[in-house]
């Protein structure tokens, strides 16, 4: 085995923990803050805790744990929007200091870090080795635990959420002990923690499979909506180098997708970067943006202009490059009065056109500011209890510009509400890192194996204290 060393104190911790040692070593060596305001990218429902910690290692986090006598909650780069990485008067625990790297298995092509590790920073380990992650967002920004504990998924053809990929888990319970959780070992703890939210315990580290990075070459096709489905299965499912796809919705109408697939190819690469340079400034991509979302005529500047450039030609790039995309691109000039927010719906691949219409329907009805519409596809997830594939889905992830006052909160609410039952309605679900506007029974609908989490959760945390203001909210 070919092993690119890291960390390297899994056994030692292991060991300290079996006998009841760890956390018992030295005093926190961690940063630590009283009171604190976490916020997340929106900007939008941010949380008062009482306490924040900034926890270096395992032992850290064990010792955090069992030092505090509340609710604990825990946080990575914080994209979630609705208070899913804070607890009002409880503990905080932000992982973003547990960045580093345990060890790299080239020739295995598997890797362990840290939980607060960011993809990007991965990808600096894996690059020079010919590899890449084999799933994540579209966005390199976002922690490993953090995309672990919501059950990510990105553009992957066939590879539906991030468990899939995931090997095993590192976690430091409510009663600090730690276990290694995997499908071998404590099985029903590694299956609840995947999109369990940190309600079962603190992700420490997580042990992944990867890919090879190998070149890509884009291609765009334009498909009627009724069509799309069958487009899928035969262009995309059906194309055994098909790497990422996702098809884009434009407003105001939805009514065509625009098709967008990288698939494997031996033809050289036309971008020479391996990965998107750190640092780059985006004030055009900013600026394009606001431009869509505040001239007259921003649809058909998208439509016209913007749509046609970004998708002009057939480059061939580096898989990593592709992924390592920096979420600093949509970043606006300041949060005060409007921000940019994300929603997500996933509805059986039969239903495809008819929920398609009924959500374009609602979002005119209330005018709703979308930029985009992006659909992806998962196959079932067998692995994680709170799945949100529990058969062949497309996903529709909303990109949209909304106010930032109550009233502006309230009419989000509305309309998100109509999307949810219309989910519902079609036999879907949606997507729970996002603002908490689902009612109790919608929530109850749409993950009826919520009842095997909170007995799941019982076992592990009998006091309940691993919480945020999702499961607050919602268990």
């Amino acid at each position: 085995m070919n092993t690119v060393k890291g960390l390297r104190r899994r056994e030692l911790l292991g060991a300290l923990a079996a006998a009841g040692l760890v956390g018992a070593a030295a005093p926190l060596r961690a940063h630590s803050a009283p009171g604190a305001l976490i916020e997340n990218v929106t900007r939008l429902y941010p949380v008062r805790v009482s306490r924040v910690v900034v926890p270096g290692s395992v032992q850290d986090v064990v010792q955090a744990v069992q030092n505090w006598p509340g609710a604990v909650a825990v946080g990575g780069g914080r994209y979630s929007m609705g208070g899913q990485v804070g607890v009002e008067g409880g503990l905080h625990i932000d992982m973003r200091s547990m960045k580093g790297l345990v060890w790299l298995d080239t020739t295995g092509r598997k890797v362990r870090v840290q939980a607060g590790m960011r993809w990007r920073d991965l990808q600096d380990h894996l690059d020079p080795h010919d590899l890449a992650v084999r799933t994540m967002q579209s966005y390199s920004n976002f922690t490993v635990g953090g995309s672990v504990s919501v059950n990510v998924h990105g553009r992957y053809v066939g590879h539906g959420p991030i468990g899939a990929s995931v090997r095993a888990l590192q976690i430091v319970l409510a009663s600090g002990g730690v276990r290694e959780a995997s499908r071998h070992q404590h099985p029903d703890l590694f299956r609840a923690a995947l999109g369990g939210y940190g309600g079962l315990g603190v992700i420490t580290e997580v042990e992944l499979d990867l890919d090879a990075n190998t070149a890509l070459e884009r291609a765009v096709a334009h498909v009627a909506l009724d069509d799309y489905p069958g487009f899928f299965a035969a262009k995309v499912a059906a194309n055994a180098q098909a790497v990422m796809h996702n098809a884009d919705l434009l407003p105001p109408s939805f009514d065509r997708a625009t098709a967008v697939t990288w698939a494997r190819t031996d033809k050289p690469v036309t971008v020479p970067e391996r990965l998107v340079p750190r640092g780059r400034r985006y004030d055009l991509d900013k600026s394009v943006i606001w431009a869509m979302t505040e001239l007259p005529g921003g649809h058909q500047l998208q439509h016209k202009v913007v749509r046609p450039a970004l998708l002009r030609g057939h480059p061939v790039v580096w898989r990593n490059h592709e992924a390592s995309l920096d979420a600093a691109s949509l970043e606006p000039a300041s949060r005060a009065q409007s921000t940019y927010v994300l929603q997500e719906y996933f509805v059986p691949v039969a239903r495809f056109a008819a929920f398609t219409r009924g959500l374009a329907h609602i979002l005119q009805q209330h005018g709703a500011l979308v930029l985009n519409i992006s659909v992806r596809h998962a196959p079932p997830d067998p692995d994680a209890v709170m799945a949100w594939a529990r058969e062949e889905v497309f996903s529709w992830v909303l990109y949209y510009k909304q106010g930032t006052s109550p009233e502006a909160r309230t009419a989000v609410g509305l309309w998100t509400r109509a999307l949810i039952d219309l989910a519902l309605q079609h036999g879907g679900t949606y997507y729970l890192p996002y603002q908490r506007h689902a009612t109790q029974a919608q929530f109850a609908a749409a993950y009826p194996q919520a009842d095997r989490f909170r007995a799941t959760k019982a076992a592990w945390d009998p006091e309940g204290r691993m919480t945020n203001m999702l499961w607050k909210q919602y268990l």
